[in-house]
C-alpha cells in the first residue's frame, strides 16, 4: 500500500495477519530508504514496527492515550497516523519533528525527547481518566533503557500503589542509546530467559480444575503453588511485587503473540506490564548487528553499505578530543574517573573505557545518580570528569546545587553539545546551562574558542582544586587549529584580547566568536573599530579587564548562543550595575526567551537574529548614540 496516503490507523482493524505482515515490510522498507537522506532515529523505529502496529490495531488513538519514552521510537506511530508525506522533511526546519509534536498531530498526546517521563505522565492521565468518569485507556511505552531512570521507578510505586487501571507496554530491546547496565537490566534478562510465566500458571490452573470432584478444592488450595511457581520461572518478580499484573516475555515482532497478549491485558483490572522483546534495527543489517549504540540515531548513510556520509572536515569532534585530552592525562594521574549517564558513545568515551576499565563508570539513564556519585569520588581525593550533555545536565540541578557546588567538591563537569544542536529540537538544545548555573556559588564556567584552547581547558580543570569547574563545548568538531603538544593550564578567570579596537567592544566566547571577528572586520570597512574579547570564562568574569572598559565607556555588546535570561550578557550587566560603573551602553544578543525548534544550526541562528549581521547593526547603533550623547554634552 501507498503509506503516504494514510490518513489516520483505523485501516488496521479490517487488516489480517498476513496484511500486517507486508505492511511491516513496507514501513520498514520506508524507514530505512527515508531516513538514508535524512538521518534520524532508525534503530529504534525499526523495533517496534509490529508493535506500534498491534497497538493501534486494538485499541482507538487518541481516545486512548499512547505516550512514547523515548519519543524518538514513534516514527511508525507518525506514518499510521498520516504523517508518512512528510518524512522529507524529517528534523529539518519547519519540517517533521523527530519526537512525538501535540502541535503536529491530535495523536501525539505527549512531547518528550528525554527519558523516563512516560510513567508519570500516564499516571496524570489515568487519574484525570479516573475522575472524570472515563474509561479510555492509558498505554505508556517505555524503552528497558528508561526504564533505569530514577522518575520511571518513582512512578512504577506510585502506580503499582494505587492499584491505577494502565497498561505499560516494556519494550525491552536490551539496549538504550547505548548497551543497558545496572542490576535492573539484570533483572530483565533473567526475565527474558525465564519462558512465560503467566501462561504455565494459567495451563497449571487449567488441568486442576478439571480434576473430577476436588479439581475446584485443589485450584483454590494450589495458589501456593503458583506462587512457587512464579518465583522459580521469574527469578525476583520486580513488577509483581510492586502491584503489577506481569505479562511475558512476549514476542514482540510476532503479531499473534502480541495480539493475544494485549488483548488479555485489556480485560484485566488494575496496572498491567507487557514485557515485549524486540530487536533494536530489525530488517536492516548494520543496525541489527550493532552492538555499540551507533545507529540508535544517526546522520545520513549509504543504504546498500551502511557506510555513514561524513562531512568533509578532517578537525576532530569536540566530544572527542575533550576524551582524549581526559584519556592522555589519566595515564599521568591515577585519581582521574570518568562518568557518564548512559552516553559513552555520543561522548566519545570507548577509548577512556577501554583502557581504564576499573575507572570508568557508565550509569544507564540515571543523570542524578551520576552527578553525586561524582560528588562522592572527589570526597575520596579522585578527580572525576562527568560527561553529559547540557540537556540531560538540566536534570541533575540539585545534584549540582546541594552535593558539588554546596560541598564545593572538586568535580569537573564536561558540559557536551552547549548551544544550540538543530536537528533534535527544543528538547535538546544546549542552551540553558549558563542560567541555570551562573547563580550557583563555588563554580567555575568555561568555553573555549577552539578545540587546541579546550586540550588547555581540560588540564586548567583537573588542576583546579579550589571546587567545581565545568566547561562548555558544542556538538560537532572543531576548526581544525594547530594543536599544542604540552597542555598548560589557564588562569581562571582571565579573558583574552583577539582584535584591538577603540571605538567599542564584543564580548563572546565559544562558537560565537567567528561570527564575531566577522562583523569587526565588516565594522572596520565602515570605520568603527571594535575590540573582539574571548570572555572564554563564563564565571568568574574578568573583572579587571571589565572596569577598565567601563573606564573608557564605549558600547558593550555581548553575544551568546545561549539564553539571555541570566545568561553572561546579564551577569555583565549586574556587575557594572553592582560596581556603580559608570559605562558606555551595553546591549545583549542572544536566544531569546522562548524554545527554539528543530533545525540546522545556522538556519536558527538566522532566525533568532544571532548573526555577525545583527552585531554589526547594533554596534553601528551604539556607536552612533554615543557619539550623539557626546555632542549633546558640547
Amino acid at each position: 500500500m501507498d503509506l503516504n496516503q494514510i490518513t489516520n490507523p483505523s485501516f488496521l482493524k479490517k487488516m489480517n495477519k498476513e496484511q500486517l505482515t507486508e505492511l511491516a515490510k513496507e514501513i520498514r522498507k520506508f524507514l530505512i530508504e527515508n531516513l538514508a537522506s535524512t538521518g534520524g532515529h532508525i534503530g529504534p523505529n525499526l523495533g517496534v514496527v509490529e508493535l506500534t502496529i498491534m497497538m493501534h490495531k486494538l485499541f482507538h488513538s487518541p481516545e486512548d492515550k499512547f505516550i512514547w519514552d523515548v519519543g524518538h521510537q514513534a516514527y511508525v506511530h507518525k506514518i499510521l497516523t498520516g504523517r508518512a508525506n512528510q518524512f522529507g522533511t524529517l528534523r529539518q526546519y519547519k519540517g517533521l519533528s523527530g519526537f512525538p509534536k501535540m502541535a503536529e498531530s491530535e495523536h501525539d498526546v505527549w512531547e518528550t525527547g528525554h527519558s523516563s517521563t512516560s510513567l508519570s505522565a500516564a499516571m496524570g492521565m489515568a487519574a484525570a481518566r479516573d475522575m472524570q468518569g472515563k474509561s479510555n485507556y492509558v498505554i505508556p511505552v517505555i524503552g528497558d533503557g528508561a526504564l533505569t531512570g530514577g522518575m520511571a521507578l518513582e512512578a512504577l510505586n506510585h502506580i503499582g500503589h494505587l492499584k491505577t487501571n494502565m497498561i505499560v507496554v516494556l519494550n525491552d530491546n536490551e539496549m538504550s542509546i547505548a548497551p543497558n547496565v545496572g542490576a535492573l537490566h539484570t533483572v530483565l534478562g533473567k526475565l527474558r530467559t525465564a519462558g512465560k510465566y503467566n501462561s504455565a500458571k494459567d495451563e497449571l490452573e487449567y488441568i486442576l480444575k478439571k480434576i473430577p470432584a476436588v479439581g475446584g478444592k485443589v485450584a483454590a488450595a494450589a495458589e501456593r503453588v503458583k506462587d512457587s511457581l512464579k518465583y522459580l520461572l521469574v527469578s525476583g518478580v520486580f513488577f509483581e511485587e510492586l502491584g503489577f499484573t506481569y505479562l511475558g516475555p512476549i514476542d514482540g515482532h510476532d503479531f499473534a503473540d502480541l495480539e493475544r497478549n494485549l488483548l488479555y491485558a485489556k480485560k484485566m483490572e488494575g496496572p498491567v506490564l507487557l514485557h515485549v522483546i524486540t530487536k533494536k534495527g530489525k530488517g536492516y543489517q548494520p543496525a541489527e548487528e550493532d552492538k555499540k549504540g551507533t545507529w540508535h540515531g544517526t546522520g545520513p548513510y549509504k543504504i546498500e553499505t551502511g557506510d555513514f556520509v561524513k562531512s568533509p572536515t578532517t578537525a576532530p569532534s569536540w566530544s572527542g578530543l575533550v576524551a582524549e585530552t581526559v584519556r592522555k592525562l589519566a595515564r599521568e594521574d591515577k585519581r582521574i574517573a570518568a562518568i557518564t549517564p548512559a552516553m559513552p558513545v555520543g561522548s566519545k568515551l570507548e577509548s577512556f573505557a577501554e583502557e581504564f576499565p576499573e575507572r570508568f563508570f557508565d550509569v544507564g539513564i540515571a543523570e542524578q545518580h551520576a552527578a553525586t556519585m561524582a560528588g562522592g569520588l572527589a570526597t575520596q581525593g579522585m578527580k572525576p570528569f562527568l560527561a553529559i550533555y547540557s540537556t540531560f545536565l538540566q536534570r541533575a540541578y540539585d545534584q549540582m546545587l546541594h552535593d558539588i557546588t554546596r560541598q564545593k567538591l572538586n568535580v569537573f563537569i564536561g558540559i557536551d553539545r552547549a548551544g544550540l544542536v538543530g536537528a533534535d529540537g527544543e528538547t535538546h538544545q544546549g542552551v540553558f546551562d549558563i542560567a541555570f548555573l551562573r547563580h550557583l556559588p563555588n563554580l567555575v564556567i568555561m568555553m573555549p574558542k577552539d578545540e587546541n584552547e579546550g586540550q588547555h581547558m581540560v588540564k586548567t580543570a583537573f588542576d583546579y582544586n579550589e571546587g567545581p569547574i565545568a566547561m562548555r563545548y558544542p556538538r560537532g568538531n572543531g576548526l581544525g587549529v594547530k594543536m599544542d603538544e604540552q597542555l598548560k593550564p589557564i588562569p581562571i578567570g582571565t579573558w583574552e584580547v583577539l582584535s584591538e579596537g577603540t571605538d567599542g567592544t564584543i564580548l563572546t566566547f565559544g562558537t560565537t566568536i567567528p561570527m564575531a571577528l566577522e562583523a569587526a572586520e565588516t565594522l572596520s570597512s565602515k570605520g568603527i573599530s571594535v575590540k573582539v574579547v574571548n570572555a572564554r570564562f563564563i564565571k568568574p568574569l574578568d573583572t579587571d579587564m571589565l572596569d577598565l572598559l567601563f573606564v573608557a565607556g564605549k558600547p558593550i555588546v555581548t553575544v551568546e548562543e545561549a539564553v539571555l535570561a541570566g545568561g553572561f550578557g546579564s551577569s555583565v550587566i549586574e556587575y557594572a550595575h553592582d560596581t556603580k560603573a559608570t559605562t558606555g551602553s551595553i546591549d545583549r544578543i542572544g536566544i531569546p526567551d522562548e524554545y527554539i525548534e528543530h533545525g540546522s544550526v545556522d538556519k536558527l541562528l538566522e532566525e533568532i537574529d544571532v548573526t555577525a549581521e545583527a552585531i554589526v547593526a547594533t554596534m553601528e547603533k551604539a556607536v552612533e548614540n554615543t557619539l550623539v550623547r557626546k555632542r549633546e554634552k558640547i
